[in-house]
């Protein structure tokens, strides 16, 4: 042999090429932080698009609380969020819980909540911009 060597390859002698196109999971929860937040924004401009509809109705400020959606959408949820809550976690944190805190939430109107919780996770999901760096 006077050539130079040649390396033999073996059937199961490779290492797998992830392609570009291929998400990680980072890339992945990024996208459904993205997704949901823009669903909640749309959420919001519904509840916000109702209110103002109620308001132009009734000739006067009208807004619909979170909780009362809630209500409206599915009790038993609410109902037992509540007494997950009140029973489980505030058995291990104390009772601050759901009566200052959750309650006062649930008394924002709906728009708000849902836009307010949208938008932040529209921001967490962002793409982030790699920022050039120079040296000096």
């Amino acid at each position: 042999m006077t050539g130079p060597p040649v390396a033999v390859k073996w059937p199961d002698d490779h290492i797998p090429i992830v392609p570009d196109s291929v998400a990680s999971p980072p890339d992945m929860i990024a996208f459904i932080a993205r997704f949901t937040g823009l669903w909640m924004i749309a959420g919001a401009l519904v509840a916000l698009v109702v209110d103002g509809t109620k308001t132009i109705a009734a000739a006067s400020l009208t807004v619909t609380p979170l909780g009362q959606s809630w209500y409206s959408i599915s009790p038993s949820t609410l109902i037992a969020a509540q007494s997950f809550v009140q029973q489980k976690v505030e058995a291990v944190i104390g009772h601050w819980l759901w009566d200052p805190l959750i309650v006062w939430i649930l008394l924002l109107p709906t728009w708000l909540v849902l836009g307010v919780i949208g938008t932040w996770l529209v921001y967490l999901g962002r793409k982030r911009r790699l920022a050039a760096a120079y040296a000096s």
